[in-house]
């Protein structure tokens, strides 16, 4: 049995399949930035296993940003750039 008033809309539920394009489209560029992101770092971490693990699996990003929070090595570490000391002007005589 068909969903009352599908045959008005092209024949299928929430009048037709127009939402579902736009919503896939947004889906894959989210899909796609967090794979590349944490396939890049699973690669300078040498983390094959993670790497194989991103490009095998499509889990929407998913994967990739749970390995980004927990599984990432160095997490956490930070670089603090210290400012150089400033030189005392010397004094001409």
């Amino acid at each position: 049995m068909m969903f009352p008033y599908s045959e008005m809309m092209g024949g299928l539920p929430f009048g037709g399949i127009w939402w579902f394009a736009p919503l896939l489209g947004i889906l894959m560029v989210w899909d796609a930035v967090w794979k590349g992101i944490g396939m890049w770092r699973a690669s300078k971490n040498d983390q094959l296993a993670w790497f194989i693990a991103m490009l095998i699996v499509n889990s929407v990003g998913v994967l990739p940003i749970i390995y980004i929070l927990f599984f990432q090595k160095g997490r956490g570490k930070m670089i603090i750039i210290e400012p150089e000391p400033k030189k005392k002007a010397r004094k001409k005589k």
